[in-house]
């Protein structure tokens, strides 16, 4: 056969630090190569040696669309491991939407990410982007009239789901609703999804803020999104539009002009409405807010797409979602729970191993019930979640510890997140050697079915999840994806980044106030409540 040699080189990516590739294999190695390696090294060959259309670079718009018409009842499906990758994305799409971006959020901050993702949508709206975003009423921490101000904007429109809590709500009444109506009030909007133009979709882990996207100096957490274009969009978008018409999501300026009884009584004239928009703009403006090397990065994102289109997947992506109310059809919110029959299906579906990877780890019983069986018929199950030393709820935590050893006993295999893990380098690259390191947590909620199928959205193995509040996510039916993902996972189990809860006494590892606080919360009749 001779020994001829195979040169191609593939441009990874024009961001700084990356480089093309050259890849030199003689007849003799590749031969060697499994059958799956071939085709994936053919298929980069091609892509890298012959050029994509000059619509790729000149309109990256128009070179989605052509991938999308391309493809016709199919999605695109690309994981979003890092937060600095997420970032950009969602950066990307923002200043490049035409039409459209819809939005939800469980978590919105007024922290760096928080302003600067306010002021990218304030900016799209300026130029006639019609702009809507739902945030669940819980954690919300914008100044009322901030919120009035944005939503004021005659392109943006702003509505608070169940608003119980926060926004527009005097403490008395804060305090008569959870007397009254305590689950009620407990059943929250989990959901992230963000949509551009009806056409591209994120959605996943990540709530709008610092933490989740690896800018936090103090405490982050390894999170994990998927960028999505195509068909599954249009289910998504439906979704966002159930919980849009939904009596629970209530409009901004409905919260607020009241009398101090039931509603909060505050006004923002124009004048103050238009120094919010420009302390916004200066805010972002600002190199110590936004840095310019991010900037330069979000500009050269289209520069990515050649690699991006090597890497997205085309196939069946089916999308999970709760209806607005999710509330085990209990007390009068009444709504439905798909995403947990979904999940249960997809687990009872496993033949050979499941992999999972949750922040929070409280069975039900019908939950322990599930594992027994898979377990009973042969199935592996391997779990990453959290230590005591990284987990940033103390409650959930509670839960898992008192369930832990009878989970192990079922035959579960469970390691627990270090703070410092080995792969924060990676995580975080932009941590310098002097700086002191954060800490680390998981966030990410994903599920692997026998390395062939892959569930990436916001569901964690707990009851809030399984009964209380609303989720979504993709069931995304590719073994490459599946693949990378389960590969992820099992990358933070290793030693390095994970103990063996089993084997290495995780909990000793936690500090004594943390020891001392799960404690007490073990005490506590949590399930009851949930």
């Amino acid at each position: 056969m001779g020994n001829y040699r195979f040169i191609c080189r593939i441009e990874l990516s024009k961001s700084p630090g990356l480089h093309g590739i050259d890849f030199k294999l003689t007849v003799k190695t590749f031969m060697r190569l499994s059958i799956h390696c071939i085709k994936r090294f053919i298929h980069a060959a091609l892509f890298s040696c012959l050029p994509l259309p000059s619509t790729a670079y000149a309109d990256p718009v128009a070179f989605i669309d052509e991938q999308i018409a391309t493809h016709p009842g199919q999605t695109g499906a690309y994981v979003l491991d890092r937060g600095e990758d997420a970032l950009r994305a969602r950066a990307w799409l923002t200043e490049h939407a035409r039409a459209s971006i819809e939005v939800q959020y469980f978590i919105w901050s007024t922290d760096n990410i928080g302003k600067l993702a306010a002021e990218a949508l304030l900016r799209a709206a300026e130029r006639g982007v019609k702009v809507r975003v739902i945030v669940d009423d819980l954690l919300i921490d914008a100044p009322d009239k901030s919120l009035l101000a944005l939503a004021l904007h005659p392109n943006v429109d702003i509505r608070i789901y169940n608003p119980k809590h926060k926004v527009g709500t005097p403490l008395h009444k804060r305090l008569l609703n959870v007397a009254l109506d305590f689950r009620g009030v407990n059943q929250r909007m989990h959901d992230k999804t963000f949509i551009v133009d009806g056409k591209l979709a994120i959605t996943g882990g990540r709530n709008m803020a610092d933490e989740y996207f690896d800018y936090d100096q103090e405490y982050n957490f390894r999170d994990r999104d998927v960028l999505l274009l195509g068909d599954a969009v249009k289910t998504l978008r439906a979704s966002f539009e159930n919980f849009w018409a939904s009596e629970l999501s209530v409009p901004v300026e409905a919260r607020f002009d009241g009398l101090g009884l039931m509603k909060k009584n505050v006004r923002v004239d124009n004048a103050a409405v238009q120094k919010i928009y420009q302390d916004l703009h200066d805010y972002a403006q600002a190199p110590e807010n936004y840095s310019p090397l991010v900037r330069a990065q979000v500009a050269n994102t289209p520069e990515s797409f050649p690699a991006i289109a090597r890497d997205v997947v085309w196939g069946q992506v089916d999308v999970i979602h709760d209806r607005p109310g999710k509330n085990d059809k209990q007390f009068h919110l009444g709504g439905g729970g798909q995403t947990t029959h979904a999940l249960a299906r997809l687990a009872e579906s496993a033949r050979e191993r499941i992999v999972i990877q949750s922040p929070y780890v409280v069975l039900s019983d019908k939950a322990i019930a599930l594992f027994k069986r898979l377990v009973a018929r042969g199935v592996k199950v391997r779990i990453s979640t959290n230590s005591l030393a990284s987990t940033d709820n103390i409650q959930a935590f509670s839960g898992y510890r008192n369930q832990r050893n009878k989970l192990l006993k079922m035959g579960l295999e469970i390691y627990e997140y270090r703070p410092d893990p080995a792969i924060r380098t990676r995580l975080m690259p932009r941590t310098a050697a002097h700086d002191k390191p954060p800490i680390f947590a998981l966030h990410a909620k994903s599920m692997v079915v026998d390395g062939k199928l892959a569930f990436i959205g916001t569901y964690n193995l707990d009851p809030r999840s399984e009964n209380l509040n609303t989720e979504v996510g993709v069931v995304i039916h590719d073994a490459s994806i599946a693949r990378q993902v389960e590969h992820a996972i099992e990358a933070d189990m290793q030693p390095g980044n994970s103990w063996h809860a089993a084997e290495d006494k995780p909990d000793q590892y936690g500090s004594l106030g943390k020891r001392g606080r799960i404690r007490l919360w073990q005490q506590v009749p949590i399930k009851p409540l949930l």
